[in-house]
């Protein structure tokens, strides 16, 4: 289990910024979101065994209270035994001792060990959820980062098409749309302009040729 976990908290602490430059001609944000999933599943299966080694534990502790009490029950047994003078219920509450003071050690020595182990293993599970956390931090950074290139594209595909292969027919970029207009606008002052001298003109002609009509002799 422990090296299972080993391999695991390696694949996790993987080198992220090495892992997406071999990947950045796919989309580095999906590949970072199916790593975390990956990731999190792996830590969630972990979370699971860590569960059973602490149950484990929790049984070899059970089996151990059983057989200190029993322990302690053939000692005064044994005691009784002495008393009585029996020897076959000596010989047995002796043997009944030796067998329970022997199971305890053991238990005691798997306890100690198995306590040992699921520290280690606790340790290295909250390392697990960290790096997880971390990811998630980095993920959020690329999704930033990309937003922001995302924007500067749109942004250029707008302020300088002709860098983003776009060049339009007649307004290239701002600088020429605003020539553009400069000159619409020149063009409907002149055509204004020119309406207002012709309306003048008809104006002075409608007025002289009612003068002229005046000074006919009557």
């Amino acid at each position: 289990m422990v090296n299972l976990l080993q391999r695991l908290k390696y694949s996790i602490e993987a080198d992220l910024n090495q892992f997406f430059d071999k990947k950045e001609e796919k989309n580095p944000i999906a590949m970072l979101n199916q790593y975390i999933r990956e990731a999190e599943k792996q830590t969630e299966e972990t979370g699971k065994w860590l569960e059973r080694q602490s149950t484990l534990k929790q049984k070899l502790e059970q089996e151990l209270e059983v057989t200190t009490e029993m322990l302690a029950k053939r000692t005064k047994q044994l005691d009784l035994a002495k008393l009585s003078g029996e020897q076959d219920l000596i010989s047995f509450a002796e043997q009944e001792i030796q067998a329970y003071e022997q199971r305890s050690m053991v238990l005691q020595n798997s306890i100690d060990k198995t306590t040992e182990e699921l520290f280690g293993l606790e340790r290295k599970f909250e390392e697990m959820k960290h790096k997880i956390k971390d990811m998630k931090v980095r993920q959020l950074q690329l999704m930033g980062k990309e937003n922001v290139v995302r924007a500067h594209h749109q942004m250029d595909h707008v302020l300088h098409p002709e860098t983003a292969g776009n060049i339009s027919e007649r307004l290239e970029t701002f600088e020429a749309m605003e020539s553009y207009i400069e000159h619409l606008g020149q063009k409907i002052d002149q055509q204004h302009e020119i309406t207002s001298m012709e309306e003048r003109l008809a104006q002075l002609e409608k007025q002289t040729v009612k003068k002229e009509i005046l000074e006919l002799p009557q």
